[in-house]
């Protein structure tokens, strides 16, 4: 699928962002009553099969300002039990949740405004397919309920981020200051009438052969997700466990989805395509077409680049530092290492040198020197402590838990892009996999075990587990009902996902935000307070609406 058209280039759309850029606030300086609302040209472009297919083509280039974004991961990641910040000086304070983060972040800004564009191409391209001459009917409803699941996808992570926002569903084609908060049972009211309405009319498989459209899958396996996160909002039904439930099993079994055998191969890079992943966002690497590419592959790295044997290459990646396991992550979640793989499978345990010579040793030390011909082990992290004498056989530095630091700890592996055309590229090129069967079962088996239905949650969970075993463990990793407790879930779905853009909604979810956050993040621990559930509201979108915080009021505490 061809979705590397570049919005600055959807001229068509002029009016919808336009408009946008006065009611959302993208720039103080911005004065779209300068700008011609109107444009006959735009209009009869988007009348044509090609500007139609621009149109939606549009729609889903907004999935690359969320996912594998800066402003998505900081969102996402920061501020978690899972992870902390590390020694890059940007974004702190988003894990910290310090004064630093308020109404006038840039990343408030950016996510408002970026998928609020998103949606008005949506409601744009929705009300004009009717007008679309040379298309056939199929094709059109098609891609019209392809739209509408973007849009509420869009709309669902606003909420789950700002609380209720304003509510378009009809494009805007004049530029206003009339804006009001919806509430939350009226965001996912629309949310999911959006999403059931176009799963008729959506392709009945799992993956489209244009690869990287909405489909039945894609848009059930949301809804479920949607339906799981409605449970625990203020608009909770007594039917939305056994919805999502339902819409899970229908991921499951009917579209021929399946995990792959070794947790390794699901992140393994040039493997992004495989039988288990669900959807997920491209990127390319032809610079013209890649936008901001996948930033992804920069932040959960640590500073080996400066350390003996080693410089910055493409391969180990551009060590951003700005991602720390926490202790929590380290010791509670990823336990059972001789049974369970993925410890080892998620974070990077080996560097090869790349800088032969002789060096004075930094933080491993057991001994004075080390010595490295080209592709000899410069450092190895073994994941747990070793005694001085046996670190000082090793003639490699070992990097042991006790010497971990801001600037030295795990990798993640998942998000490590070794075709960047060089060291210091920051677009990178991978897709983005937002859903793959993994967490499908995991979903199921929360919904499963709010219903109390806890032999068929542990039967779910099994199936995940036991694809995780070492060879010859696989009986070791399963569980009984007995294990099978929320407690056990949060871990889990961490194991499984880490570092996937999950966790900041999944403890909101939950309602556990600040209690575990204090718990098992020192760095946000002294800070975090009730009302960090939600972001600021951008303070250019209050100050733009008429009757400013009265009429477009701000969540509290900010």
């Amino acid at each position: 699928m061809n979705i590397n058209f570049r919005r600055n280039q959807f001229r068509f759309l002029k009016i919808g962002i336009l408009s946008a850029v006065l009611m959302f606030g993208q720039s103080c300086s911005v004065s779209v009553l300068d700008e011609e609302v109107v444009s006959g040209i735009g209009n009869n472009y988007l009348n044509t099969p090609t500007g139609f297919n621009d149109g939606v083509n549009a729609v889903y280039s907004t999935l690359r300002d969320w996912y594998g974004t800066e402003r998505g991961n900081n969102f996402t990641i920061f501020g978690t039990d899972t992870y902390q910040n590390g020694a890059d000086g940007s974004h702190k304070f988003i894990n910290t949740y310090d004064g630093g983060f308020d109404a006038r972040s840039a990343h408030a800004r950016e996510v408002w405004d970026l998928l609020y564009q998103g949606i008005n191409a949506a409601n744009a391209v929705i009300e004009r397919s009717v007008a679309v001459e040379g298309l056939s009917e199929s094709v059109r409803k098609q891609r019209v309920a392809e739209v509408k699941v973007l849009r509420a996808h869009y709309y669902f992570i606003l909420t789950q981020t700002y609380g209720g926002v304003d509510l378009r569903l009809t494009e805007t084609v004049a530029p206003t200051k009339a804006a009001t908060r919806a509430s939350i049972a009226e965001m996912y009211a629309a949310i999911t009438k959006d999403i059931e309405e176009a799963i008729p009319d959506l392709e009945d498989k799992a993956r489209s052969s244009d690869y990287g459209r909405v489909t039945k899958a894609v848009a059930e396996n949301m809804l479920s997700i949607i339906y799981l996160t409605k449970a625990t909002s203020e608009a909770k039904a007594a039917d939305d466990y056994s919805k999502a439930e339902t819409l899970a099993k229908n991921v499951i079994n009917n579209y021929g989805i399946k995990l792959v055998s070794d947790f390794a191969q699901v992140h393994q890079q040039g493997n992004e395509k495989n039988d288990e992943v669900i959807f997920s966002v491209q990127y390319t690497g032809d610079p013209l077409t890649n936008g901001g590419g996948n930033n992804s592959h920069v932040f959960f790295l640590m500073e080996y680049d400066v350390l003996p044997g080693m410089q910055r290459d493409v391969v180990n990646g551009r060590p951003f530092k700005r991602y720390r396991p926490t202790e929590f992550t380290l010791n509670e979640v990823f336990v059972n290492r001789q049974v369970d793989s993925r410890y080892y499978k998620t974070f990077k345990d080996v560097y090869y040198s790349n800088k032969p010579g002789v060096f004075n040793t930094t933080f491993d030390k057991s001994k004075a020197q080390v010595t490295f011909a080209l592709g000899d082990t410069a450092i190895f992290d073994p994941g747990y402590e070793m005694s001085p004498a046996e670190m000082a056989k090793k003639p490699y530095q070992v990097l042991v838990p006790s010497a971990y630091s801001e600037r030295v700890f795990p990798a993640l592996r998942k998000h490590i892009d070794g075709a960047r055309a060089d060291r210091t590229q920051f677009e990178g090129t991978r897709d983005y996999i937002v859903y793959r069967l993994a967490e499908t079962y995991l979903v199921l088996a929360e919904a499963q075990l709010k219903q109390g239905k806890t032999a068929e949650a542990t039967q779910n969970v099994n199936i995940v587990r036991r694809r995780a075993a070492w060879p010859g463990k696989v009986d070791q990793m399963e569980i009984t009902a007995a294990d099978m407790t929320m407690d056990f879930l949060i871990k889990e779905r961490e194991r499984e996902l880490l570092g996937e853009q999950k966790r900041w909604f999944d403890l909101k979810r939950w309602g556990l935000l600040v209690e575990r956050v204090k718990k098992y993040n020192p760095q946000a621990a002294p800070n975090i307070q009730d009302f960090h559930v939600l972001r600021p509201i951008p303070q250019n979108q209050i100050d733009r609406v008429e009757g400013g915080a009265s009429a477009f009021p701000q969540n509290t505490g900010y």
